[in-house]
């Protein structure tokens, strides 16, 4: 199959050249019906800017990764890392932005949302820990807010995962390592009622090679059904996922340089946290001969219950710092979406009109005090009701066989409802955007596209940070901030297929937001900033020279600077500069297979004036594959070949570890990289 698809996939475009409709943007998805094992990047004729893309299921697997979230990786310029317990949502970076844990990079999963708006530790909370890499099947991603289909979250793009409908063979997959890991996946699936009817899962468990073990007790699993009906297509998808962990946070260096703590200790054990997550969804779409239509409701409960301590005995001498994040809710929400083809003006055109909705009804919303994990006091709790419905339509027209446009506009409203406990800081907001997007795509040659596009975007901030009155930990006035913050961009990009195998894509982007004001979940409070601008380069490559055998390499350049503040004092605090990805697998269908990756992200600032710097950082992972018999396979994964002793993540603020001034000591403080470990696997298909 894998040597056959380059030459299937170049058929289908040539045929859709042809045809009087022009290549539809829902080309790719149609296609899932395809196996594909690789990268899919050779978009030409179907993208609309040069920094989309999807990665298939082979590409996905033959990665050696840590965590689950670092799927995402895959992803041009993309940086995944963890400051915390290995359960607590990871850390993300790209085009110059720290994400936190997901504000500006729009995640889903088969259509449903994964960032948490209004979340108990961060806006845009994006916990990819459920996810069974075994039951992914391919990952489509579009960088920028050129999309019409990305709303809230989606200024610095967007990603979405798909998982497999059914298994050519039930497998078994049993794993372990260092540091205590022991891993368990299956799935299986089978004919049922006219359809197919699949079940998987995975429970773990892992210590770490930290001084306290972080325990790590994950289960979660898959369900789903799906069926044909002539041209319509039916699927029913259930997801759980419950773990729970003892974290490891960043610590300062000054402990560590001063003998307190080893460098994989803690200042506080007592950190860790349990998380939970249930959804279930349906998805119905029919493809005719001229039009497409696709309707999904879904609902998501999830519980996070979390204890961190960054500042240790900052701000109480005696019972320390720790604070407690609960976050409890239900989400509820729909997508709908109709294209079709049509004629006019003596061109092709695809029209595609869509809405997306959801509600959160968040429960429990609280910020507590804690000294080893109970409660000593309340900092703020609350109800919060969130909705926020988005429409949009985008026309993507065939003027000449060398010009196409894509040209869009999208239009959101939000509600805001806080219940708080301090009347004060209770109130309803609601707030309306739209946003207008285009592209214009230029093919000088079958073999390389030319694209210009413009767009704007947005962010919605914590409904608490929308009626605050009153600090709650200060009982000092606060400033509210705006429900939705703009963001605006444009990029010049360039997408060629020079020799057969090879897929390049360069993208030259700028990007303004009109503020980075956020609620600061830790603090139960707003932080602002000023406007921001970035910009940078992104180049791309893949190259698979026979079927057996990939090669990609990705480097990202960034600039990130705040606007209307002194030159001296305008450096984003956290936002990388120079990214650089690269790999080689081998996986031939029978026979040994390997892969080795390298990821590196340079030095990058830690305060606005430059004058503390992260250092840099560079990660070489391993893995080698063995066939022993029919269906068996054995597998040895060497995670930081080079037992390098870099840090995932680098902070600077002030702490105060006991015996130090009252006001504590400014300080870096780092989350160390895990020493290397070999983990291996046997997997059985039978």
């Amino acid at each position: 199959m894998r040597a056959a698809l380059p030459a299937l996939l170049a058929t289908a475009a040539t045929t859709l050249h042809a045809q009087s409709d022009p290549p539809r943007r829902d080309t790719v998805a149609v296609l899932d019906t395809l196996r594909v094992t690789g990268r899919f990047d050779n978009l030409i004729g179907v993208a609309a800017t040069a920094s989309q893309g999807r990665v298939g299921a082979g590409d996905l697997r033959s990665r050696p990764i840590a965590r689950e979230g670092e799927l995402l990786e895959t992803v041009p310029g993309m940086i995944v890392t963890q400051h915390s317990g290995e359960g607590k949502a990871n850390q993300y970076f790209v085009r110059g932005f720290n994400l936190d844990h997901g504000t500006d990079f729009q995640t889903r999963v088969e259509g449903m949302p994964v960032n948490m708006p209004t979340h108990g530790h961060g806006q845009g909370w994006t916990d990819l820990n459920f996810l069974v890499p075994e039951l992914v099947s391919h990952l489509d991603y579009r960088l920028g807010v050129y999309h019409a289909e990305i709303g809230d979250f989606g200024s610095a793009g967007g990603a979405e995962f798909h998982l497999v409908r059914t298994l050519d063979r039930p497998f078994v997959t049993l794993g372990g390592g260092q540091n205590g890991l022991a891993r368990v996946a299956a799935g299986a699936s089978t004919r049922a009622a006219g359809g197919d009817l699949l079940a998987g899962g995975e429970a773990r468990s892992y210590d770490g090679p930290w001084d306290r073990p972080q325990g790590i007790r994950k289960v979660a699993g898959v369900a789903r059904y799906s069926a044909s009906r002539g041209p319509s297509r039916f699927s029913l998808l259930a997801m759980a996922y419950r773990n729970r962990w003892d974290s490891n946070d960043q610590v300062p260096v000054r402990a560590v340089e001063g003998g307190a703590i080893g460098r994989l200790g803690q200042v506080d054990s007592t950190d860790g946290g349990r998380s939970e997550r249930y959804s279930l969804s349906g998805t119905w779409r029919r493809a005719g001969a001229r039009s497409t239509d696709e309707v999904q409701l879904f609902g998501i409960y999830s519980d996070l219950d979390l204890y961190s301590n960054f500042t240790y005995f900052l701000d109480d001498p005696e019972r320390g710092d720790q604070f407690n994040q609960k976050d409890r809710r239900v989400v509820l929400g729909a997508n709908a979406r109709h294209s079709r083809g049509a004629r006019a003006l003596g061109a092709a055109h695809r029209l595609t009109v869509g809405a997306q909705t959801r509600a959160d009804l968040i429960g429990g919303l609280g910020l507590y005090r804690t000294r080893a994990q109970l409660r000593h006091a309340t900092v703020r709790e609350d109800r919060v009701r969130e909705t926020g419905t988005g429409i949009f339509a985008e026309a993507e027209s065939r003027w000449r066989p060398w010009l196409r446009s894509v040209v869009g506009v999208r239009g959101d409203g939000y509600t805001f409802h806080v219940e708080s406990d301090r009347p004060e800081n209770s109130g309803t907001r609601r707030a309306a955007i739209v946003s207008p997007k285009a592209s214009l795509v230029l093919a000088p040659s079958p073999a390389a596209e030319l694209y210009l596009s413009g767009g704007f975007g947005f962010h919605s901030n914590d409904a608490r940070g929308t009626t605050i009155t009153t600090d709650p930990a200060t009982g000092e006035a606060a400033e509210r901030v705006d429900p939705l913050v703009r963001s605006r961009g444009a990029e010049i990009g360039l997408r060629a297929a020079p020799v057969r195998g090879l897929r390049s894509t360069v993208a030259v982007w700028a990007l303004e937001l009109d503020s980075e004001l956020l609620f600061v979940g830790d603090a139960g409070a707003t932080e602002p900033s000023a406007t921001s601008r970035r910009s940078g380069v992104t180049w791309a490559n893949f190259y698979r020279p026979i079927p057996a055998l990939s090669l990609d390499a990705d480097v990202s350049l960034a600039r990130a600077r705040l606007a209307g503040v002194p030159a001296a004092e305008s450096r984003i605090p956290g936002a990388l500069e120079h990214v650089f990805a690269g790999g080689v697998a081998w996986a031939p269908e029978r026979g040994a297979s390997g892969a080795l990756r390298v990821r590196h992200f340079g030095a990058y600032p830690l305060v606005e004036d430059n004058s503390v710097r992260a250092d840099a950082a560079t990660l070489v992972n391993a893995e080698a594959g063995w066939l022993l018999a029919r269906g068996l396979r054995l597998e040895a994964t060497l995670l930081n070949v080079l037992n390098s002793r870099a840090a995932d993540i680098q902070y600077y603020y002030p702490s105060r570890l006991r015996g130090e001034p009252a006001g504590g000591v400014s300080d870096v403080h780092f989350h160390p990289v895990e020493p290397r470990q070999l983990r291996a696997s046997l997997a059985w298909t039978f």
